[in-house]
């Protein structure tokens, strides 16, 4: 079989099973199974596949079918630039995700222009980090900014580690093993900006979602009876966290907006502020905290 060939049977049997990209998957997994990029995959397009490469394709392609995710299968997906490493102990870094980074990056582009000190120093925190993808491009894109990560989940962060240390080089940020703040409440930190993209799907909606995301870890998805319940415990004890003027930034539902901008105001948060994603629906809010 020639390698045209197979990414065409491969493309026509997860568009049969419903998958929304079956042509991009089927090229990535045979990317995947070749070590080859996408862009040297098409110049061999008239090679012929071996008979090893063929069943390991084949099989990638029946458990893509059956639900489990491209990324899951590959062990890579690329978010800002970058290729991090994932598995099922963390969510797989989504494009609308970097809106939560562009954010951050806006907010600490503001404060610079503020202040006006070359020499200022930014502080972040990234609660509920997963594989690290946020904190990481923060610090791969600003490395004069000083990053904290943080998850609850041990083999989360065993990720995180390998995705800072592979892609980060000398550029470190600090990984706390910690349940939101807890890691924090001893050591008197307080931060310029705290970001997250915690779990904020209510419980009984998880079991709605495709095959593709309930192959994700649930400890990552579950934002409790109501999806707010994580990001309601972040909003009541980032006050404690946050310098004067300090910043707290929150991916969630579009949906879910208006009722954490209640909560934020609750809390006495001010100057509270979205951001809109690809799709041009609020991905992420923001609020800034007077001590």
């Amino acid at each position: 079989m020639y390698i045209r060939e197979a990414l065409a049977q491969g493309s026509a049997d997860l568009k049969f099973a419903g998958i929304k990209t079956p042509g991009l998957d089927a090229s990535l997994l045979l990317a995947h199974v070749l070590k080859m990029s996408r862009t040297e995959l098409l110049s061999a397009s008239t090679e012929i596949l071996s008979e090893e490469a063929c069943e390991e394709y084949c099989s990638l392609i029946e458990r893509r079918c059956f639900g489990e995710c491209t990324a899951y299968l590959t062990g890579i997906k690329e978010f800002r630039g970058l290729e991090f490493k994932v598995n099922k102990s963390v969510l797989v870094p989504r494009p609308d995700t970097e809106t939560l980074v562009e954010a951050a990056l806006e907010e600490i582009g503001m404060r610079n222009r503020d202040i006006g000190s070359e020499e200022l120093k930014i502080n972040v925190l990234d609660l509920c980090t997963g594989s690290g993808a946020v904190a990481i491009a923060l610090k791969h894109e600003r490395p004069e900014l000083e990053v904290y990560a943080a998850d609850i989940s041990k083999e989360a962060l065993e990720i995180a580690k390998e995705n800072a240390n592979k892609l980060l080089g000398d550029k470190k940020i600090q990984i706390f093993h910690s349940d939101l703040f807890y890691a924090f409440c001893i050591t008197h930190f307080s931060f310029s900006l705290i970001i997250s993209n915690p779990p904020y799907i209510p419980s009984d909606e998880i079991e709605m979602l495709s095959a593709e995301v309930q192959n994700e870890p649930r400890m990552a998805l579950d934002g409790g009876k109501t999806g707010l319940e994580i990001i309601e415990r972040i909003i009541n004890k980032a006050p404690f966290y946050l310098q004067h003027n300090g910043t707290l930034l929150l991916e969630a539902d579009p949906r879910q907006m208006e009722e954490i901008k209640m909560l934020l105001e609750k809390n006495k948060f001010k100057d509270i502020d979205f951001f809109n994603d690809l799709s041009d629906n609020q991905r992420v809010i923001s609020g800034r905290y007077e001590k």
